[in-house]
């Protein structure tokens, strides 16, 4: 460890790899709210956060476990739709508070082409709100609804015990991989009509 008279121990968030407090302070300082997006193996984060003298405060948040209970998403909530899908409810969300726009902030993580935050993100657009990106990141419109999915379940289903156990989720919860894009719109149609009536989502969050 480094040591000196002139050394500071850095904070505990930045020892234990949460926060980048570079990246941080140019976020804050740009005096938007930050489009934080977060994901686990089962399900991805997206909120609209304003940073407060007091701390960070959540302005409006949307996780991929409300596209299931309020919208009937069957699929695993941790996949390239389920992220754009989330983030399109977040950003209704925000829209329906008045909030027009935000900067994105990925946190720690390597800012790769066609991942699941940039997916989140351009939910995030498609719903009205202006954030700046870099158009080259977006997944293609393949990928967000699902169909490189399908067209890999399709390639796998002659072999049953190799289908059966790559798609042991969808099955379960009795949707087909192969018609994963027609289920994508059916929730995605679901999920705008309920900010078309009164504005505001009527499915919780």
């Amino acid at each position: 460890m480094a040591k000196g008279s002139r050394y500071n121990v850095p904070y505990r968030r930045r020892r234990e790899g949460k926060t980048d407090y570079h990246k941080r302070k140019a976020l804050i300082l740009s005096k938007k709210p930050r489009l934080v997006v977060r994901g686990t193996l089962k399900n991805i984060i997206v909120q609209v956060i304003a940073a407060k003298p007091g701390g960070d405060e959540v302005l409006v948040s949307a996780h991929s476990i409300e596209i299931l209970k309020n919208y009937g998403w069957k699929a695993p909530r941790g996949n390239i739709p389920a992220a754009y899908l989330t983030g399109l409810l977040c950003g209704l969300k925000a829209k329906a508070k008045g909030i027009k726009e935000a900067v994105l902030d990925i946190g720690l993580r390597s800012p790769t082409k066609g991942a699941r935050i940039f997916a989140a993100l351009k939910g995030v657009l498609d719903a009205g709100l202006s954030v700046p990106y870099g158009e080259e990141k977006l997944p293609d419109a393949n990928r967000i609804q699902g169909i490189h999915i399908a067209q890999y379940a399709k390639m796998l289903s002659a072999n049953t015990e190799k289908y059966m156990a790559t798609f042991s989720k969808y099955l379960e919860n009795k949707v087909s991989p192969d018609s994963l894009p027609k289920h994508f719109a059916e929730v995605k149609k679901a999920v705008i009509a309920d900010f078309k009536i009164g504005g505001e989502s009527h499915g919780g969050g």
